[in-house]
Formats: C-alpha cells, sequence, structure tokens
C-alpha cells in the first residue's frame, strides 16, 4: 500500500462532536514541535502518547535529516515512550525511494548533510563523497549544524551538470531551545540561488514521507499530528490522511486564522492532552442583521459582513480560536479581506 485510505470530512471544521483518534489505527505524530523542542519534551506530549498508544499504534514522521532514526528512537525512549528504530520514519529514508528511482544502484552520491543522511545513502548501497570532483550521480540534500559555504558549493559545482539534486526537505525554520533556528530550506534555497534549478523534494509537505510511513505501518485509516500548516497539515491533507495541528510549535493563532484552503487541519489542538478528550462541535447559526455565529464550547465568533466579531470568549484560548477560525474560513474570503477582531490573535 502506498497511500492512505482515509474518509476526510467534506468541509472543516466540524459540525458534530467527535474524538481526533475514533476509527484511528495508526498516529503518525511529527517530532520537533510536537513531542519536543530541541532537546526538552514538550508538557503533555509524553504521556499523553503513552495514554494513546494502548489502543493505537504510534508512529513517528521527521523532516529533520541530521540524525539517524536510531537516534531519533534512542531519544524518544529516553523521554519515556515506547520506541524503536522501526517506529521512526525519517526525511532521508523517503529521500532514498527517489533517489533509487532517478539514478542507477551502486552510484557515487555527493552528500550534503550528517549521520543521519549518509548512513541511510550508505545502507541502501550507494558510495558517499562529498567532493564534485568524485564525478557524482546525483546530490542528495539534508540539514544537519555543521553543514557550511564549503558543502553548499561542493553542491553547486555537481549540479552545474545535469543530475538528479534530492533534497530531504525544505523546512524554513526548526524550533530549538533558544528559539526559531534556520531550517534545510535556507540551505537548499541557497544552492538553488547558485545553480537555478530545484530539487526534487521527499519529506513533508510532498507525499514521499507520507506513503512511506503508510507503508511501514499498514496504516489504512491514519491521522498526522504537527505544529506547521505550510509542511504538516498541507502534507498530511494532500496524501489523503487526517490532520491535526497542535499549538505547541511554530504556527500559532495567526497562521491558522490565514490558513488558505488545502492547509486547514481537521483538528486544531491547544496540546497533546487533547487527542484523548472529547473534540467539540462547532455550531452554525443566525444572528441579528444577517449575522452568522460560530459557536465552540462557551465561545462565539460572528461574521458581520466582512468583520470577524469576538461575542463571547469562552472558557478556553482553543475553543475561541476554533471559532474564529470557522469564521474566517467559512467566510469565502482571504483573511486581507476581512477586519478580523485582534482579541482572536493578540492574548
Amino acid at each position: 500500500m502506498t497511500t492512505a485510505q482515509t474518509s476526510k470530512p467534506a468541509s472543516k471544521p466540524t459540525t458534530e462532536p467527535r474524538l481526533p483518534l475514533e476509527g484511528v489505527d495508526v498516529v503518525l505524530a511529527d517530532l520537533d514541535g510536537v513531542v519536543y523542542t530541541g532537546r526538552n519534551a514538550i508538557p503533555h506530549a509524553v504521556e499523553s502518547l503513552n495514554e494513546a498508544a494502548k489502543s493505537t499504534r504510534i508512529g513517528y514522521i521527521t523532516n529533520n535529516a541530521s540524525r539517524t532514526a536510531a537516534t531519533v528512537a534512542e531519544q524518544l525512549s529516553g523521554f519515556g515512550l515506547a520506541v524503536t528504530a522501526d517506529d521512526v520514519v525519517t526525511s532521508p529514508q523517503a529521500a532514498i525511494r527517489l533517489l533509487q528511482e532517478n539514478v542507477a544502484a551502486g552510484s557515487t552520491i555527493l552528500v550534503v548533510g550528517g549521520d543521519g543522511l549518509t548512513s541511510v545513502v550508505e545502507g541502501a548501497g550507494f558510495t558517499v563523497t562529498r567532493s564534485a570532483e568524485a564525478d557524482p550521480a546525483a546530490v542528495i540534500q539534508g540539514f544537519a549544524p555543521e553543514v557550511g559555504w564549503k558543502d553548499l558549493a561542493e553542491a553547486s559545482f555537481a549540479l552545474a551538470k545535469d543530475i538528479p539534486w534530492v533534497a530531504t526537505n525544505q523546512d524554513w525554520t526548526i524550533p530549538q531551545e533558544r528559539g526559531i533556528a534556520p531550517g534545510n530550506g535556507t540551505l537548499v534555497s541557497a544552492v538553488h540561488t547558485a545553480v537555478g534549478k530545484l530539487p526534487l523534494v521527499a519529506g513533508k509537505p510532498e507525499k514521499a514521507i507520507f506513503d512511506a510511513a503508510v507503508e511501514r505501518f499498514g496504516a489504512t485509516k491514519p491521522v498526522f499530528i504537527g505544529d506547521r500548516l505550510d509542511t504538516d497539515i498541507i502534507g498530511a491533507n494532500k496524501a489523503g490522511i487526517a490532520s491535526i495541528l497542535v499549538l505547541t510549535g511554530i504556527d500559532q493563532a495567526k497562521q491558522v486564522l490565514a490558513a488558505p484552503e488545502g492547509s486547514r487541519p481537521d483538528f486544531l489542538l491547544a496540546d497533546l492532552r487533547g487527542l484523548l478528550q472529547p473534540y467539540p462541535a462547532t455550531i452554525e447559526g443566525a444572528g441579528a442583521e444577517g449575522a452568522r455565529t460560530f459557536t465552540v464550547g462557551t465561545s462565539r465568533v460572528d461574521l458581520r459582513g466582512n468583520r470577524v466579531i469576538v461575542v463571547e470568549r469562552g472558557e478556553t484560548r482553543v475553543d475561541l480560536l476554533r471559532a474564529g477560525a470557522a469564521a474566517v474560513w467559512g467566510s469565502g474570503l482571504m483573511i486581507y479581506g476581512l477586519d478580523v477582531d485582534p482579541v482572536l490573535y493578540t492574548e
């Protein structure tokens, strides 16, 4: 199986109460911003995933190409999760599938990246080089903290020839303990600027990594948890997999409200405790003078023409955001065509 067979809702957000994991046979979780930030576990993530694992298979997907699946599994185990290397699908693993489709077995490959990438390339029977003078058959590029100008230059020199270029991912940023740092997308962009061509991309938001995960775990109705719309959610949606955005990483209220169709999640959670809690219905109704009302729990947001107005803040911040997103997404207008109450994104 290479594609997920799922029943995604016809529209978002929900109109009836449901459990995020109802009917799900595999939970696929991103790592950075979902399970941990740098070396620190995110509050409530470990205990929530352990509880979900009692009834549902848990797999992990990461665009981070700097570490091996075994190293990732070791870190996750250190947090208290029951994880083996087979439970982790990395963007280098998906990238190898693209390499195998485009170059001959045993070819010499110029690698820009760390051990997480070189080990997978060598494990697939390719020969690794760091120099364009070795006449590589392709270039594969992934993030590692030690990647520098010389590495990017070698890739650029090699790509002067018409050879395949595979990028593990194009994430612009990576959440770290000290803040947000540049990701592999910035390094790929530097090479793109030099050579004037674009790579084949294996990681999110492309389908290759989702297909690899679905095949690995034999999933028939998976759900994917991510912290960013531009890679995690749009990628899951394109792959036909139900999507959950958790607000513990990159994207927050502003990004949720502005999300275009195609990058909107099926579920919006404050943290992973929401996996195990009933997901409230979004109730749309009619208000005074033609207003449309959107109520989630005790939160209510009205759409009056092009104005999105908070009427009741309610008991939880996430319910207010769910109601606000319902109003914005239900307007049929782009965010810049709306006058949005700042309460929705400034508190």
